[in-house]
């Protein structure tokens, strides 16, 4: 497990660590998460991303995935939802 609070940290740790998966929080210190996940993804179109949000909208829902996201979760985290959002993101490409 690798931990970033800031959006910046978060691409230079991918860039360095290129994990399998990221679980990615929307609300971050310096820049968004919408943001962080189109960088990630500018550098590696592979990158398998799980957003992490108290939004609960559909549209945010819909945003991430647009942006390129393979899954969304809510907080509180459900333990059951994030295991199913791992496994389908690990599907993926």
């Amino acid at each position: 497990v690798i931990e970033a609070d800031e959006g910046m940290i978060a691409i230079e740790k991918y860039f360095l660590e290129k994990p399998d998966i990221v679980l990615l929080d929307l609300i971050m210190k310096e820049m968004c998460g919408i943001d962080v996940l189109k960088k990630i993804l500018q550098m590696d179109d592979k990158a398998r991303i799980v957003v992490a949000s108290a939004d609960i909208q559909n549209s945010t829902r819909v945003i991430t995935r647009d942006e390129g996201a393979v899954g969304f979760v809510t907080k509180p985290f459900v333990e059951g939802d994030i295991i199913g959002a791992v496994e389908t993101a690990m599907k993926e490409h």
